[in-house]
């Protein structure tokens, strides 16, 4: 039974890797897709998405969702803003990549914790605890100190931050799993998308003028975007939620280092003091998040032996529930650039 729990967490990290790692890297994609433009490689990934998961939903045979969400009209209108929220995000990060932007696309990543953590103060009036409130204070001096390196605030950076915050905000309230999520989110989209095509075609698309390589890789914008979410859905159910929290950083990571090793862009003084600050602020962010879930799991663990109601399930129920302090709110993360 260990040995199997072993494999278990090994085949759920291989997973975490995998999809962390393939969001990390898909800027290198993007470019390939050239001399389509954002909104057109845009529109392909909507309706290419829808695709690649009906016929993945197809293969699982998991469709009772869908008649749920269909009689349930507040849940279809949060799917649709989610939809809506999505469109923006995925639009400027594509934009971004092809316009020299990667850096700066990253950044939007790196700092989406902290978006998240002050949304939830200001909409959903949660309580900080000292930690997160220094960790959002030393992030809002980076933003500063970036906009004067920039002399304007880091827009792209900001806008990717809000909107993924807004997202997640918005999924957490759906509570629909990472394919049937995506699924229905890309249906939403997929009529606008195919329109604009369909105009598109008769005013300058790239899908047939280019060959059958490039059709054939604004298709594989679908595989582009499912691939990753189903190796995290297997990461998800096999590894803690706390170890999720830690390899989300990957891929603003490996976006990062792309942008400067292979993309070459421009990293002065001030745009690393800013870095330097969102970095500080995140290590702040994660080390209170550790912290925390210790004491929880540690309490809930004296509790139930003082009652004397230890027993595996609650011991493992414990553990789970502190991985979701170290996981944060921004989760859920399936819909990566």
């Amino acid at each position: 039974m260990a040995e199997k729990s072993k494999i278990d967490q090994r085949t759920g990290l291989l997973n975490g890797f995998a999809a962390y790692g393939m969001w990390g890297l898909v800027p290198l994609f993007w470019p390939l897709l050239k001399p389509a433009g954002a909104m057109e490689i845009l529109a392909h990934r909507m309706v290419w998405s829808l695709v690649i998961v009906i016929a993945t939903l197809l293969v699982m045979r998991r469709w009772a969702w869908a008649g749920e969400l269909l009689r349930r009209p507040r849940r279809l209108g949060l799917v649709t803003i989610a939809a809506a929220v999505i469109t923006v995000n995925w639009g400027v990060y594509i934009w971004a990549v092809n316009s020299g932007h990667v850096v700066e696309a990253s950044l939007g990543y790196f700092i989406n914790p902290l978006v998240t953590i002050a949304m939830g103060v200001l909409i959903l009036k949660e309580r900080l605890r000292p930690v997160q409130w220094a960790a959002v204070g030393v992030g809002f001096a980076a933003v500063v100190v970036l906009t004067v390196g920039y002399g304007q605030p880091p827009w792209i950076s900001l806008c990717l931050a809000f909107s993924f915050a807004t997202y997640g905000l918005v999924k957490k309230k759906v509570s629909l799993g990472g394919i049937e999520s995506l699924a229905a989110e890309t249906a939403v989209q997929f009529v606008p998308a195919l329109v604009y095509l369909l105009w598109l075609s008769s005013h300058g698309s790239t899908f047939t003028a280019h060959g059958s390589g490039h059709a054939a890789l604004l298709a594989a914008t679908g595989v582009v975007t499912a691939l990753p979410l189903v190796c995290f859905g297997a990461a998800a159910i096999r590894v803690p939620l706390s170890t999720l929290g830690l390899l989300q950083y990957l891929a603003p990571v490996f976006q990062f280092l792309l942008g400067i090793l292979y993309f070459h862009e421009a990293m002065p003084p001030e745009r690393w003091a800013g870095f330097a600050l969102v970095w500080i602020a995140l290590v702040l962010l994660t080390w209170d998040a550790l912290r925390t879930a210790h004491r929880t799991a540690r309490a809930l663990r004296a509790g139930l032996e003082t009652s004397g109601a230890v027993v595996a399930t609650g011991t493992v129920g414990a553990t789970r529930g502190a991985d979701d302090v170290v996981a944060g709110s921004d989760q859920p993360v399936e819909a990566r650039p």
